[in-house]
């Protein structure tokens, strides 16, 4: 894997619609006003800012967490944060990419 891609969180393909259809939740981590102007259908909006603060109520879901952000550095962040914290995440990139 390539330096940016480890940079962002990227890692290789995976299916996001299989994920989904077998109760993965997706988490938006823009702020409350880029999430007003549009989402992935059912996404949760946690501000990067909250993620860690959000670690045991992302882990009650006990499902594998979908992160999505504008450009796919804020989602790759918070999805480092989830890893480390032993929650099975994936840095979707761009929330256009779920829709």
């Amino acid at each position: 894997m390539g330096f940016f891609s480890n940079l962002l969180g990227l890692g290789p393909k995976v299916d996001y619609a299989e994920l989904i259809i077998n109760g993965a939740k997706i988490i938006d981590v823009r702020s409350p006003s880029e999430f007003k102007s549009g989402h992935p259908n059912g996404a949760i909006n946690i501000p990067l800012e909250n993620i860690s603060n959000s670690i045991k109520k992302i882990k009650k879901y006990n499902v594998p967490i979908i992160m999505v952000c504008r450009s796919g550095m804020r989602s790759g962040q918070s999805t480092r944060t989830l890893k480390s914290n032993g929650i099975e995440a994936y840095n979707a990139g761009a929330w256009q990419n779920l829709t």
